[in-house]
């Protein structure tokens, strides 16, 4: 009777990989349904009672208001439109009339944020603002190459995009750190993350990368001290700003509607991750992307992208 083989060392070495190999990526998969779909949400009132919203009267700043205050959180709306602030404050007291809301007007785009800051350290006095939501964001009227993009333009996206969203939090962090508790949501975007690049939207997407790195770094600086800083990298969402850099006017299983993504990001806040994509069907997007589309790929997509949307606005 024949005795049976022994298989040779390498395949069992390879055998032993592909075990390796299944484990890992089946863990990765069952962790991210965990997180997306079962992992209860965080009590953000444990963090304080009130939230701030910066850029909160359309699109995903509206949401994560009416969201928050659904939570049961008070609010303190900042933009610098009253009418579209008072605007959304009745919009909230007529679901939710218990929430206290206070209303401060500031223009990130100013030269001078210095008196719009003062008005939101002088609004968070005695208050324990234990969300911030640093959501204010703008970026071109339409596709440009870098050399064309009118000065004003680019200076006013970086004031609201890097300037704004920095000198808030430092206004709100101190209260944060005396109370030791405090969640900060800085929102990001796929333009400075998924892709390799963002051609015809150069700055804005750099403005997004600096929001990136940098809410990272202070993630790290600050853990220990009970403070949970995030980045939230939202793909496509069905917003006004969305419609400027792509043809996209409606929600889809790729773009969310801003309640719809909303839903999702509060979901994520509180739990430890320095960045996180909140929604189901852009974090498939992105690693779709990541791992089967090679990047020149990507670039010559994007490009693509832009082109169409300025020769669009050329037409109108």
């Amino acid at each position: 009777m024949d005795e049976p083989k022994t298989q040779p060392i390498w395949v069992l070495l390879l055998s032993f990989l592909g075990l390796i190999f299944l484990l890992k990526h089946t863990a990765f998969v069952l962790r991210w349904l965990f997180i997306t779909f079962l992992r209860p949400a965080k009590n953000l009132k444990k963090f304080g009672s009130w939230a701030l919203i910066t850029g909160p009267t359309e699109g995903i700043g509206k949401s994560f208001a009416l969201e928050l205050s659904r939570k049961g959180l008070n609010l303190i709306l900042v933009g610098r439109n009253i009418n579209k602030l008072q605007n959304v404050s009745r919009d909230i007291h007529s679901k939710y009339p218990d929430i206290q809301i206070k209303i401060v007007v500031v223009d990130f785009s100013s030269r001078d944020l210095t008196v719009g800051i003062r008005k939101i350290e002088e609004a968070i006095g005695g208050l324990d603002v234990g969300v911030l939501i640093n959501n204010v964001g703008i970026t071109y009227p339409s596709a440009k190459f870098f050399h064309e993009v009118d000065e004003e333009i680019w200076m006013n996206l970086v004031r609201v995009n890097i300037e704004a969203t920095t000198r808030v939090t430092m206004a709100v962090l101190p209260g944060m750190l005396k109370r030791k508790k405090g969640a900060i949501v800085n929102i990001g975007s796929g333009a400075s993350v998924v892709v390799p690049s963002h051609p015809l939207f150069a700055i804005y997407a750099a403005s997004k990368a600096y929001v990136d790195q940098w809410s990272r770094s202070i993630h790290v600086e600050y853990k220990d001290q009970g403070i949970d800083v995030q980045c939230q990298v939202p793909l496509y969402v069905a917003t006004k700003m969305v419609s400027k850099v792509a043809s996209i006017e409606k929600s889809s299983l790729f773009v969310p509607s801003p309640d719809a993504y909303v839903r999702s990001a509060v979901r994520r806040i509180g739990h430890g991750e320095p960045r996180c994509t909140p929604y189901w069907s852009h974090s498939i997007q992105w690693c779709f992307a990541y791992y089967f589309i090679p990047d020149f790929i990507l670039d010559d997509w994007r490009l693509s992208i832009g082109l169409d949307r300025m020769h669009a606005s050329e037409h109108l």
